[in-house]
């Protein structure tokens, strides 16, 4: 099994996806709305089950949130 690797532009041909949906509707979704190969790889990596998934933070637990992204130039050290 390879290792799965999102990234924010990869996510981002899920955005529009038919929340919730389990790992088969997400992959003929992928599949039909043009999404690169490796979005439907990191599917197919996804357990075989029926269980629908809400957003995209359920299957990629770690996706970077605002916070994320945040600088404070006050707790920065020089």
């Amino acid at each position: 099994m390879r290792p799965v690797i999102w990234t924010m532009e990869l996510a981002s041909y899920l955005d529009e996806a038919p929340w919730p949906a389990t790992k088969y509707e997400l992959i003929e979704y992928a599949e039909r709305s043009g999404a690169p190969q490796e979005v439907i790889e990191n599917l197919n990596e996804l357990e075989d089950s029926d269980e629908q998934y809400e957003s995209i933070e359920e299957i990629w637990q770690d996706i970077p949130t605002g916070e994320d992204f945040f600088y404070d130039e006050d707790e920065a050290e020089f």
